[in-house]
């Protein structure tokens, strides 16, 4: 079964094609970074007309890339939660256009479902080892942050196990690096600059890192930098506590520290939750999981509790249409079809445990 995959959900313009066995026989990712960048973050009107220019062009080139044409594909996937419903709305109406006009079925998906499935795709010259079932997942990126046990690739066999009460890991990342002015996005910016810093220089507590829930919060940490920013504005006389006032390795040191803070509450706690559940395979998912502290320290620790840890290649971690593809082809292969009606919606189907705000549980 070869699927046609489309991805709008946020920033990037994506659309493969894959088989029910994972294979990916294309993969095109059209970004819009620099369109944003300007802004600091996703503007979602930006975004929806961008996905409107780019998404025939990107579409044509995943066919093109895999030998085929609309008539070759046996069916059509598309995320059509959650996200930016304007940009979803792009992608939901392209699926529907084609599937209706090639008479195939389509089918829509999760996108958190696609992270949480990116492990098993098959791309030439990585790594095609893949966990069995059921494994634990930490899905981190700019917006969803939480840990899932995974029984079976279906939506109603997946739990939430903890999440985070406030912003999302990534969301946290991007938050951090405009108050130090490292531009975005702010992972990558982040990652880069905290490179030879000493995170013992700098004082940050790490989030909920003491508690035994498995629930997180990232906005504190946030509120922490930000102190620290305008503390050193105040000191050097500066006009602005949000400009950027740490240079050198004061700069490089408070990367260093609020990275290792958030990367090891994300791997303390998704090991713990492995360990309590007693699953022995631990998956990384989402934008957040192509940080190489991230990966490092989740594979240390998975290592000293004798578990087993897959981090997909990094084309896997971000968004793209591959993983929608063989989530949808997988639906597809069940007999499940999708109508019409199908609608952009901005909440994932996953349900959520982690109440939003402060206060014990």
């Amino acid at each position: 079964m070869l699927v046609l995959g489309i991805e709008s959900s946020c920033d990037e313009t994506a659309a493969a094609v894959v088989d029910e066995e994972a294979r990916v026989l294309s993969d095109v990712v059209h970004s819009q970074v620099s369109v944003h960048a300007a802004h600091g973050g996703v503007v979602p009107e930006l975004a929806s007309r961008h996905h409107m220019s780019n998404m025939g062009a990107v579409v044509r080139a995943a066919l093109a890339q895999a030998g085929l044409t609309v008539a070759e594909i046996d069916g059509v996937a598309v995320t059509h939660r959650p996200g930016l419903v304007g940009a979803l709305f792009v992608g939901v109406q392209m699926a529907k256009g084609l599937a209706w006009a090639a008479g195939k079925p389509f089918v829509g998906v999760d996108h958190l479902m696609g992270h949480l499935l990116a492990v098993f795709l098959r791309r030439a010259g990585t790594d095609t080892r893949a966990p069995g079932f059921p494994f634990v997942c930490l899905v981190a990126s700019g917006g969803h942050t939480a840990i899932y046990r995974v029984d079976a690739p279906h939506l109603d066999a997946i739990t939430e196990l903890g999440g985070t009460r406030d912003d999302a890991a990534g969301e946290a990342f991007d938050k951090v690096a405009r108050l130090l002015g490292l531009g975005y996005p702010g992972g990558p910016a982040i990652e880069r600059a905290a490179v030879g810093g000493d995170p013992s220089r700098v004082k940050l507590a790490a989030p909920m890192a003491k508690t035994s829930s498995l629930e997180m919060s990232f906005s504190g940490i946030k509120t922490q930098v930000a102190r620290l920013v305008s503390a050193t504005a105040s000191a050097t006389q500066a006009n602005s506590a949000t400009s950027a006032s740490l240079s050198g390795p004061d700069l490089a040191n408070t990367c260093a520290a609020f990275q290792a803070a958030v990367t090891g509450v994300l791997s303390r706690k998704t090991v713990e939750a492995a360990v309590r559940h007693k699953i022995g395979d631990v998956v990384l998912g989402g934008g957040v999981s192509a940080n190489a502290e991230l990966r490092r320290r989740m594979t240390e620790l998975c290592d000293a509790r004798g578990l087993r840890v897959f981090v997909p290649p990094l084309i896997s971690c971000t968004d793209n249409a591959a993983m929608i593809a063989y989530a949808g082809a997988l639906r597809l292969a069940r007999g499940e079809r999708d109508t019409w009606d199908l609608t952009a919606l901005g909440q994932s189907a996953l349900h959520r445990h982690t109440q939003k705000g402060r206060g014990r549980r």
